[in-house]
């Protein structure tokens, strides 16, 4: 391909995008989506004011740009910004715009949205946060929504009981970015998320509910999730 043809492909490219979000019910999806968080269809037509079926038309648009991801967990599908570019270009475009942001608001109760048992691994604030701080820490490098363990993540899992090697060796995923139905960001799923959960219960950081699924984090917790990770609870 010549330098012109690359040049009229990569206009035309640029206006399907413009075009795909031009669109007004479009845009405020996007707009919506901007806080990192995922929403169903059906919220994302709430907050568009449009109906049900119009929205998966929009949605079935902004996935074909490349703009969207549709996430399933569970019985519900989830639809989030095509990673760091779309969002960098979305809050160009918002700035430029002067577009207000729409905070999303949990309904969750608060001990269910602080910590919390996801089958067999943590789930809530709580949870994002470490799984936010082992990516930036350096103990979990990340592709798509897969993890793996890195080199000095190994060592330092191996410091809590945590046989990574072994771990990969079971009949499950081992480690993978698990939509949180409360905060709509990801948390710590697979073998590595449980094992991570057994030390957290083993260790009396976290105690359990004995009538729901909620964890409360201990004293010690505390201490360990600052000495540990830097995350202030």
């Amino acid at each position: 391909m010549n330098a012109r043809a690359a040049d009229t492909t990569a206009d035309a490219n640029v206006a399907a995008i413009a075009a795909a979000i031009a669109e007004p019910a479009r845009a405020r999806m996007l707009l919506a989506l901007l806080d990192g968080r995922a929403r169903t269809g059906t919220e994302l037509a709430a907050l568009a004011d449009i109906g049900a079926p119009t929205a998966s038309v929009h949605l079935a648009r902004l996935r074909a740009q490349g703009l969207v991801d549709a996430v399933a967990q569970g019985k519900h599908r989830y639809y989030r910004l095509h990673g760091a570019d779309v969002a960098l270009a979305l809050e160009a475009l918002a700035v430029v715009a002067g577009a207000p942001r729409q905070a999303f608001v949990p309904s969750t109760p608060p001990r269910l949205r602080f910590a919390r048992s996801c089958y067999d691994h943590l789930a809530g604030s709580l949870a994002i946060d470490l799984h936010d701080r082992l990516l930036r820490l350096g103990w979990l490098s990340a592709r798509d929504d897969a993890y793996d363990v890195t080199r000095r993540g190994a060592a330092e899992f191996e410091r809590l009981g945590i046989d990574a090697a072994a771990l990969r060796g079971q009949r499950r995923r081992f480690a993978f970015a698990c939509l949180d139905w409360s905060e709509r960001r990801a948390h710590l799923g697979g073998a590595l998320g449980a094992a991570l959960l057994r030390v957290a219960l083993a260790r009396q950081w976290l105690s359990a509910d004995l009538d729901s699924r909620a964890l409360s984090l201990t004293r010690e917790g505390r201490r360990e999730m600052t000495a540990r990770f830097g995350i202030e609870s």
